[in-house]
């Protein structure tokens, strides 16, 4: 459960809710940020999908940040490369495979990453909890209860 006392705002969601809540999580899996923004958007009304959708969306956003970011570091890490690269040495540059596979790398564990979350947390929020996913599901929740 939460860290949270019973009586702060925590309530035993209904039926409907928990599978709005699962729903968040499985359609995430496949569709990344847009369906927990439309679960966030429709259903504001509910506290227990609210919180859902936005550990969703969060966990979206840092990981098309991180992908993002990774893709532009290695862009430019390339194109520096290849500046500074003579052109007759007749080998790619190292950064070329150094910068690609990590990129890959992240790319292809966050999406593992992903899958497991999703799997994770749609099952709890279908039993009814509140659970957190760590260091952003707490601050999520004081956000949905508290304001």
């Amino acid at each position: 459960m939460s860290a949270f006392p019973a009586d702060a705002g925590l309530y035993q969601p209904t039926h409907d809710e928990k599978t709005f809540a699962l729903l968040v999580y499985v359609l995430g899996i496949f569709s990344g940020f847009l369906a927990p923004l439309i679960f966030f958007i429709v259903k504001r009304d509910s506290k227990f999908v609210s919180f859902h959708a936005l550990q969703s969306l969060a966990w979206h956003i840092i990981y098309f940040a991180l992908v993002f970011g990774g893709m532009i570091v290695m862009f430019i890490a390339i194109f520096a490369t290849i500046a500074t690269h003579p052109a007759d040495h007749g080998k790619p540059p190292l950064a070329f495979f150094g910068f690609f596979g990590m990129v890959w790398l992240i790319a292809i564990g966050g999406g593992l990453v992903n899958l497991v979350l999703g799997i994770i947390y749609a099952l709890k929020a279908n039993r009814g909890e509140w659970a957190e996913i760590p260091v952003i599901g707490g601050w999520i929740l004081r956000k949905v209860i508290y304001g």
